[in-house]
């Protein structure tokens, strides 16, 4: 293993806010001393759209097994960022990492064997309308995987009844789900085959305080059993208290701090004062993240 060199300050060519002494082993990961495998590592990142420009500069690790809530205000970037590590906005300059590889590196057939080890949850679900539930949750399987129709149909059923779903709404279209439901059906087909990383953009966007809670619970449980590393943007103040690990707060076009609740609680940036200390933020945040109770939701099967 190559030696490990010490990473600079947040800056052109510098380290993410937080970084500490890093090395990259023989099969390209990075490692970070304190915080184990940099499973996405995004450095210097530019993106932008005509002649705005939307990140600058932006650096960015995400370790494996973590929960990281990306937070910013509107229009800042944060589901920009999403969208442009997974390849679906170009970047106009910097490298993004994934499993130590850098993607834009990568040719067609390597790109889809990263793929395949992540799942995606949109905003608002983006279930296809005309499809089923369990047509949407097939739709990777059968363009990755080749197995029978029952066994699509069985592993189908067991991502619904993963995310807290009866059997019985696999045969129901998204037009006859409520928000909550469409919400889980679209976090079985990010499921779906069985993926690393999930990425979550606003995942309790539009539900009720109840329902989010539900939900932000259910992810817990998902990384929990699952070992998954989640991504997820996010405005919720309640699942950044509850179920993140580690918040990145974005602004300016960057990182603007990384760290758990305290950190956040603690800077004196006057957007993160605001933001975490204002008239809508909640109050009395405990000095640790609540503990997970691994317990899953109730089934849902109506709305």
């Amino acid at each position: 293993m190559p030696s490990a060199s010490m990473i600079d300050a947040p800056g052109k060519g510098a380290a993410a806010p937080g970084d500490v002494h890093v090395s990259a082993n023989g099969g390209g990961e990075h490692i970070d001393e304190r915080h184990g495998e940099v499973i996405i590592r995004v450095r210097d990142l530019s993106v932008g759209f005509g002649d705005r420009t939307i990140n600058k500069d932006l650096n960015l690790d995400v370790y494996r097994g973590e929960i990281l809530g990306v937070v910013g205000a509107s229009g800042t970037g944060k589901s920009v960022l999403l969208r442009t590590i997974i390849g679906l906005v170009p970047k106009r300059a910097g490298s993004i990492e994934v499993f130590g590889q850098d993607f834009a590196k990568l040719n067609e057939e390597q790109r889809r064997m990263v793929e395949r080890r992540w799942g995606i949850l949109f905003q608002q679900g983006a279930l296809f309308s005309a499809l089923t539930v369990k047509q949407n949750i097939q739709l990777p399987m059968r363009e990755y995987l080749d197995m029978s129709d029952r066994l699509l149909d069985e592993l189908a059923i067991l991502k619904i009844e993963m995310v807290g779903l009866k059997p019985e709404a696999a045969e129901k279209f998204p037009s006859e789900l409520s928000g909550g439901m469409i919400k889980r059906a679209a976090l079985a087909r990010a499921l779906a085959l069985d993926p690393e990383i999930v990425f979550l953009d606003e995942p309790t966007s539009g539900l009720d305080p109840i329902s989010a809670g539900e939900f932000d619970e259910l992810i817990a449980t998902l990384q929990k059993t699952l070992g998954l590393t989640v991504f997820m943007v996010t405005h919720d103040l309640d699942s950044l208290k509850s179920v993140c690990d580690r918040i990145a707060a974005i602004g300016e076009g960057k990182v603007l701090e990384t760290g758990p609740m305290e950190t956040m609680m603690a800077s004196n940036h006057p957007w993160l004062r605001s933001y975490f200390h204002g008239a809508r933020s909640f109050k009395g945040v405990r000095s640790s993240r609540e503990p997970r109770d691994g317990n899953a939701p109730a089934s849902i099967g109506s709305a």
